[in-house]
């Protein structure tokens, strides 16, 4: 299962990369999403995937009884997902500016905004 899994992130890594190389920061923005959500199912990935029981230990043992699933992965990848939705609403909330102010989300135009670099003449 780890192979088809692994196939996948490859296509959102490569589609995310594909997104941010364009002009437009809407498509960067999407590339930066699905390379993010690439990067948490790489994280479950690594984490195996098994039908094993819950990390749990009955009561007068001290090992568990049986193999268990690893939950360190899973926590991760929920600390992840919040994290990777706040920065989401975060920049969608700067593009929606920057397009109320420049009018425009092309990354070429914006360019006008950057102060231009003044050429000074050296004296010998």
């Amino acid at each position: 299962m780890e192979g088809p899994l692994a196939i996948v992130v490859g296509i959102l890594i490569a589609t995310g990369v594909y997104l941010m190389l364009a002009r437009d920061l809407l498509h960067y923005l999407f590339g930066l999403v699905m390379i993010s959500n690439a990067a948490n199912l790489a994280i479950f990935i690594a984490g195996r995937l098994t039908r094993a029981s819950p990390a749990l230990i009955p009561e007068g043992l001290e090992v568990p009884p049986v193999p268990v699933a690893n939950p360190l992965p899973q926590a991760l990848i929920l600390t992840a997902i919040v994290i990777g939705f706040g920065l989401l609403a975060f920049t969608l909330a700067l593009i929606a500016q920057a397009y109320k102010v420049l009018g425009t989300l092309d990354v070429d135009t914006i360019r006008i905004a950057e102060p231009v670099k003044v050429k000074r003449k050296v004296s010998p």
